[in-house]
């Protein structure tokens, strides 16, 4: 097998806003593994909290690539990964989901079906997707929340954590009285402390906000059960919530888990620890970064699997290179094609050329982006 990669940037269409940072921009890279003159293809981020930068990230899937190419196919590879035998010990989980999406869509496009199938789902899942509104002003967010229902999004999360609590509680009423059929779900990332959050969470859920993910801050994943077992709102664990182990200690003790492909490491993990939550009383979200279509479509092809589905990175972008898993009418569609179900838009970076392309352009490192949590 032939692996490659290349590095874009992707910049929002306006910066986004949370508690703890704000974002623009950020970098992607792309990884292209080929055989028998068949590419398949995945996506890493760059993100300040998981310690990913550009120059990182390009040295771990050059690594990770060498790896593969001593795979005699793209099928034995993928059942290597499924066994945890690659990659190397150590690799962040973000790389090892990019990995992984290339090898799924590698192996689909061989067997001519798509990602669900592979996983065992015969229908193309289908999911209304969460749209973020950031830490903004009151008057902004009713009017992103107008335009957002207008367009048909069902679904709207609401960032929190701002200084002063009363801003963040103007701006979900605002919202409220924008979009009084919306569901409302609520993201202070980690912002508020036990005491606040027992003060706060009584009147979000007087202004009917369903539930809040990852109130209190990271660390402390007793304190976040415990508080769910008070709360008059559902509590739904992210930053506490990274990987399988973490998911075993929270199981059934907090009402949803946020599982995001790249800090639990790809499709797979996700579906063990979809596996471990089933009949344990807590609930599957789907999560994501930000970032294009291609990094996101991994997780739409589970998305019949979770009760929150929060994919809307790809709709941050100002331009998103790829296309294939729709969104912009508040509905996540998985593809019907072969592997992904993703190609690039007319003018994007071209995913094709020579493998030396590609790997000349994944050694351009640039400066990565300021990205605080990774958007979401």
């Amino acid at each position: 097998m032939k692996v490659s990669q290349r590095t874009v940037r992707l910049e929002l269409t306006e910066p986004l806003r949370i508690s703890r940072s704000t974002m623009a921009a950020r970098d992607a890279v792309w990884l292209a593994v080929e055989h028998d003159g068949t590419r398949g293809y995945g996506e890493a981020v760059t993100s300040t909290y998981y310690g990913l930068d550009t120059a990182r990230l390009g040295r771990l899937l050059h690594d990770a690539g060498r790896e593969l190419a001593r795979c005699a196919t793209p099928e034995s590879a993928l059942d290597a990964l499924r066994a945890g035998e690659l990659p190397a010990p150590g690799t962040p989980p973000a790389v090892t989901a990019a990995v992984e999406s290339a090898l799924l869509d590698l192996v689909g496009k061989r067997a001519g079906v798509p990602v669900h199938r592979l996983l065992g789902a015969p229908e193309a899942p289908i999911a209304a997707t969460a749209r973020t509104i950031g830490i903004t002003s009151s008057r902004a967010a009713a009017e992103q929340a107008r335009r957002l229902t207008r367009r048909g999004f069902s679904v709207l999360k609401i960032k929190a954590g701002a200084p002063d609590p009363e801003d963040d509680l103007d701006r979900v009423l605002a919202v409220r009285n924008a979009a009084p059929h919306a569901r409302l779900l609520l993201d202070p990332n980690g912002a508020w402390s036990p005491a606040l959050a027992d003060t706060l969470l009584p009147r979000y859920a007087g202004l009917g906000v369903e539930a809040v993910e990852q109130p209190l801050a990271p660390g402390d994943p007793e304190a976040l059960a415990a508080l769910a077992a008070r709360s008059p709102l559902p509590v739904i664990a992210d930053e506490d919530a990274a990987g399988f182990e973490d998911a075993r200690r929270l199981a059934g003790r907090v009402h949803g888990i946020n599982v995001k492909l790249a800090k639990c490491g790809g499709v797979t993990a996700a579906l063990r620890i979809a596996d471990l939550l089933a009949g344990s009383g807590t609930a599957l979200m789907l999560g994501c970064l930000t970032a294009s279509t291609l990094g996101l479509a991994p997780a739409v092809h589970l998305a019949d699997r979770a009760r929150w589905t929060d994919l809307d990175g790809h709709l941050l972008l100002a331009h998103d290179p790829w296309t294939g898993i729709g969104g912009t009418d508040g509905t996540v569609r998985a593809g019907r094609e072969p592997g992904l179900g993703v190609r690039p838009v007319h003018g994007a970076p071209p995913p094709g050329g020579e493998p030396a392309d590609w790997e000349t352009a994944g050694q351009e490192m640039t400066e990565p982006a300021r990205d605080g949590e990774a958007a979401q």
